[in-house]
């Protein structure tokens, strides 16, 4: 199994976005601008607009795809996440990261909607 790098955790940590390519039928999807936290040596996804987002459907069906950020491109395999624990975590990682941005953004980020669609990052 693969892994993240000390060197790629940190470059994609310190990325604002990253484009997310869920494999669409089993072809490359479309490219979306999302935001990425991370958690120890795990980065993790939300949709923004919950279970409504045509990527977030599209990574549901395939759970496959290819990530790009901070430099770093690399496939993933797209893995759900439903820890309550780990969740919290997140978004508190929403929070401190991406703080600095109106609630409007961030509010609906941590709100149980987006919770639902967190996915986690696996390096392929």
């Amino acid at each position: 199994m693969a892994t993240w790098t000390s060197d790629e955790l940190n470059r994609i940590e310190a990325a604002d976005e990253l484009r997310i390519t869920p494999a669409d039928g089993g072809a490359p999807g479309r490219p979306v601008t999302i935001w990425v936290v991370r958690r120890g040596d795990d980065l993790f996804v939300r949709s923004f607009k919950g279970r409504d987002g045509g990527w977030f459907r599209a990574a549901q069906a395939s759970h496959e795809g290819h990530i790009s950020a901070g430099g770093v491109d690399r496939d993933v395999t797209l893995a759900e996440e439903r820890d309550p624990a780990v969740n919290e975590a997140i978004d508190d990682a929403y929070r401190t990261k991406y703080g600095r941005f109106s609630s409007d953004y961030v509010d609906p980020m941590v709100a149980s909607g987006a919770r639902e669609t967190t996915l986690k990052l696996v390096p392929r």
